[in-house]
């Protein structure tokens, strides 16, 4: 909702406009007026009007004056020259001003709220050709990975930026590259390897990127065939990566995301290839300092992983016990005082093992804080025996997670939806706030509420606000701001905005469409004021 202000020297004016035009029911807010351009000044500035209506002839300081000191100072803000003064060099000047629009006396009501209207909509086109100007490419990927932007928004900004997402299958991968060298520039690194991946890419799968940090790049990888996708993520974690490694002299970490069939699925594969990077690094560390202690020992100890992995997926409880034991009898020659050996393998072990849970459990923990306590209680191992009862833990822990998967989330979503409903007035409600509510970190609550509701939080946030308002629109006699407040909005404007992108109409439009709210206060355009 726009507010306007009248400065004009004739208080009989400033009366009849105030009181004649039905300002929130034409969606504007009226802030005040003032008698000329001097008082105005410290009014304007504290009621920063969005709309400002002045009179030309005015003492003390007249409207041009005034004119040209707001587009110095405040050029956002809209100027209505109205003036009884026909004269053409008044117009000139006026112009030269960049004032928004310039009306002769005697107005009427009509004609006034025509030009109110006119210049409304003016500044809504500019603001959407500022926010189609501040929308980059990668301002949008950014946005469609981190769950900021619903599919419709997104969809839009992509037509002005002419840029196609329309696809069967996206992936998301996060790639962290490294220079060895201190001196090599990291971002000339990531748009150097940038060639290469899309070098080799097939024609049947294409890739968006943006940079994350100042050595990861985030790769949308769309395309009609999940197999396709497959084989390039293959090529990827394989003959790719090291072909990059030995060609910049770099190391590359990779983090790939489940498969998705819809833009919203896009968020949840990026908290996926976060996860996935994450312990990828950990697990090439892991394999270093192993390497190094199967040097320094001379160690030869082989664990069947996929055997051990393939037990986790499938396997039964009530063999756990038989298992751990067949499958640990290599371990047993370790001496786990003296030797850091074991330790790594099980770390490894460990580190598989929730990248396998990752992917097929949808585990909603905090993988770094799980992966954390499970090494700190591999660090504790001293003998064989604790060495068991570690994997035994293991598996029960994943096994757990595995069992109440189905069920778990129900209850989250609830509790989600049961905040919302009662906190959404509260304008401070946010992703981080309803995360400290359900107690779960905010990466793993938005992908749990994406995952089973198929909207993001701020979505479904926006969804039941607009609902409530539509509702009130409905119900209420209640002005526009005052509903925008009590559905968690400070800024009028803001939620009109919303309003319309949601439901396509305003909500003037809206409530005109409901017909159930009388309209108590039409004017009697038979004896229609003359502003003069």
């Amino acid at each position: 909702m726009k507010k306007v202000m009248i400065v004009d020297d004739e208080i009989g004016i400033r009366e009849n406009i105030r009181n004649s035009v039905q300002w929130e029911k034409e969606g504007f807010h009226y802030c005040g007026d003032a008698p000329d351009g001097e008082l105005a000044l410290p009014l304007i500035e504290e009621w920063a009007p969005d709309i400002l209506i002045t009179d030309i002839k005015m003492p003390f300081m007249n409207g041009l004056e005034l004119a040209s000191i707001i587009r110095a100072q405040k050029p956002h803000i809209k100027i209505i020259i109205m003036s009884g003064h026909d004269e053409f060099s008044y117009a000139q000047e006026a112009i030269r001003l960049g004032v928004t629009e310039y009306c002769l006396k005697p107005v009427s009501a009509t004609e006034l709220l025509q030009i109110l209207h006119e210049v409304s909509q003016k500044m809504d086109e500019e603001e959407q050709r500022l926010t189609s100007l501040t929308m980059t490419k990668e301002k949008l990927l950014a946005d469609l990975c981190g769950g900021l932007i619903g599919t419709s928004d997104a969809i839009d900004s992509a037509k002005k930026l002419s840029l196609s997402l329309s696809a069967k299958f996206y992936t998301i991968v996060i790639m962290d590259i490294r220079p060895h060298d201190d001196s090599q520039n990291s971002e000339l690194l990531l748009n150097k390897t940038l060639r290469i991946l899309e070098e080799c890419c097939s024609v049947d799968v294409e890739l968006l990127s943006y940079i994350r940090s100042r050595t990861e790049r985030v790769l949308l990888l769309k395309s009609s065939s999940e197999n396709r996708i497959m084989a390039y993520l293959e090529q990827l974690r394989g003959q790719i990566r090291l072909d990059l490694e030995q060609q910049f002299n770099c190391s590359v970490v990779i983090g790939i995301g489940s498969h998705q069939e819809r833009l919203q699925g896009i968020h949840v594969s990026y908290l996926e290839a976060d996860e996935d990077k994450y312990i990828t690094r950990l697990t090439q560390q892991n394999k270093a300092s192993l390497r190094e202690i199967h040097l320094d020992e001379k160690m030869n100890i082989l664990l069947d992983r996929s055997r051990f992995l393939e037990f986790l997926k499938i396997g039964d409880p009530y063999l756990r016990d038989s298992f751990v034991q067949e499958f640990a009898a290599p371990l047993q020659s370790i001496d786990w005082n003296s030797s850091s050996y074991g330790v790594y393998l099980l770390n490894d072990l460990t580190l598989e093992s929730f990248r396998l849970a990752n992917q097929i459990f949808r585990m909603g923990a905090d993988p770094d804080e799980n992966i954390r306590s499970l090494q700190q209680m591999i660090r504790g191992i001293t003998s064989w025996e604790a060495c068991t009862r570690y994997l035994c833990e293991l598996l029960d822990q994943l096994w757990q997670r595995r069992a109440a998967s189905s069920g778990k989330y129900s209850d989250v979503i609830d509790q989600v939806k049961a905040y919302v409903s009662g906190q959404y007035n509260n304008e401070q409600v946010s992703l981080k706030s309803i995360s400290a509510h359900v107690r779960i970190s905010p990466s793993h609550l938005s992908k749990i509420f994406s995952q089973e509701t198929g909207q993001t939080i701020t979505e479904y946030l926006t969804q039941v606000r607009i609902g409530k308002a539509k509702e009130l629109l409905k119900t209420t006699s209640n002005k526009t701001f005052e509903i925008a407040f009590k559905v968690g909005y400070n800024d009028p404007h803001y939620f009109s905005n919303i309003f319309k992108k949601t439901t396509g109409f305003t909500p003037k439009e809206y409530r005109t469409r409901g017909a159930v709210v009388p309209d108590e206060s039409s004017v009697d355009m038979r004896k229609e004021p003359m502003y003069e």
